[in-house]
């Protein structure tokens, strides 16, 4: 009995050494269990005996069937009978899940015992009855690997001359196989996402946004999507998934980053201060200003508050006529000997260079006054000064801004051909 009791110890550590596993079934096909046996002798003689070991192997065949074979040792009680039985079995779970799995069990075997035989072998001819099996058992899990066991059986011997037997067995049930670490029903061999439980239909992935996109293949997996989009979501249906999109709740374009350009000048609206006009980048999304209107932009317009032409950088061209006046010699206004009276004439000439300074309202003049050579060289001076006041103070009454006139006086340092041409005022075109 020592060396039955030695491999059951073996059996043993061998399974505690194991890696871990889960329930038997398709994943965990093999099932080990070890135990010790109870039997009862049914005839004139009856005993009884308990002893070990007690071992099956089971292969897990589909639904709740499984098949095996199994093996038991013991002694009868007050005799010098050793008791050995090997079957193969057919086993059938009650239940295929659960903390406690109830099962029912039949099989065809051998059972020998005998006293004082001299015969070689465990099961020799002469000894062994062949013998039909019968029984019930139930499993309690422990663990994924680990189970603890209970079955009774009836042994019914066929042969002349041996006995039934009443069998009981109670011990441990390991199950193993390809494993399934996750227990998602899955395989190991089989699960894509072995360490994470996940669903069939995604070889054992998860799908923890729902989508119908497992995880391992979502881009987003914790917010439901579509597959054109990698399992991400596209609030605005643009194309481009919320990550991505700069403007997620409003359908707008790849171009743009995914937002709208209202307007298609290529400024976003949300960076557009004129969504609705078209405009430039440069100028926030807005068209720039023309402030007078010249068709010169007001960033390239050297007088934006003029009406000018662009060849002229947006100011108004060379006031041509203003210049052909002030050249000509009907331009002088000539005064009397000290004096500094326009007279009538004077007063058209004013009129019509007040039209011109109108006609060009970013020219400026200069007024200059001049004096013949009669009295002092200081009194002409002074005289020419105030002629030329005199004519500007009459453009200013005609509506010309001082502003654009300057006055300077000559005296009589530039005469002309006799002393009455020499009392005159003159134009030239000022500095702007």
């Amino acid at each position: 009995m020592k060396k039955y009791i030695t491999l059951a110890l073996a059996i043993g550590a061998w399974i505690f050494n194991s890696n871990t596993i889960t329930a038997q079934n398709a994943q965990n096909p093999w099932a080990i269990g070890i135990g010790a046996n109870i039997v009862s002798i049914d005839d004139n003689n009856s005993g009884s005996g308990t002893g070990v070991p007690a071992l099956s192997l089971t292969r897990y065949l589909g639904g709740n069937l499984s098949i095996g074979a199994q093996f038991s040792a013991n002694s009868i009680d007050g005799s010098a009978e050793d008791y050995y039985t090997i079957d193969g079995i057919v086993k059938y779970n009650i239940v295929k899940e659960g903390k406690v799995i109830p099962y029912l069990f039949a099989g065809y075997g051998l059972s020998r015992f005998n006293k004082n035989s001299n015969s070689e072998g465990m099961f020799p001819s002469k000894e062994s009855a062949r013998t039909t099996v019968g029984g019930a058992g139930i499993n309690v899990r422990l663990s994924d690997k680990w189970a603890a066991n209970l079955s009774t059986s009836m042994r019914n011997a066929s042969e002349k001359g041996t006995t039934n037997q009443l069998q009981h067995v109670i011990g441990f049930t390991y199950m193993f196989g390809t494993g399934d670490a996750d227990g998602d029903g899955v395989s190991d061999k089989k699960d894509i996402c072995p360490d994470v439980p996940g669903l069939k239909e995604f070889n054992g992935c998860p799908d923890t946004d729902g989508d119908g996109i497992p995880d391992n293949e979502d881009a987003c997996p914790e917010e439901a999507g579509t597959a054109e989009m990698n399992g991400c979501p596209d609030t605005d249906g643009d194309g481009i998934a919320d990550g991505d999109d700069a403007c997620p709740e409003a359908a707008g374009s790849a171009e743009m980053g995914g937002c709208p350009d209202s307007d298609g000048d290529t400024v976003a609206d949300k960076d557009d201060k004129c969504p609705n006009v078209a405009g430039e980048a440069g100028n926030n999304g807005c068209p720039w200003p023309d402030t007078d209107g010249d068709g010169v932009l007001d960033k390239d317009d050297l007088c934006p508050n003029v009406a000018g032409v662009a060849a002229n950088g947006g100011c108004e061209a060379e006031p041509t006529k203003l210049i052909e006046f002030i050249s000509s010699s009907e331009s002088k206004i000539y005064f009397g000997s000290s004096s500094v009276d326009v007279g009538k004439s004077g007063e058209e000439l004013v009129n019509n260079l007040k039209s011109l300074l109108d006609e060009y309202p970013d020219v400026n003049i200069i007024i200059q006054g001049h004096a013949s050579d009669d009295g002092s060289e200081s009194y002409n001076m002074k005289i020419s000064q105030k002629r030329a006041d005199t004519v500007a103070a009459a453009l200013v009454a005609a509506g010309i801004d001082a502003s654009r006139m300057t006055t300077e006086a000559y005296g009589e340092s530039k005469p002309l051909s006799d002393r009455k041409s020499s009392r005159r005022v003159e134009f030239d075109r000022g500095v702007n």
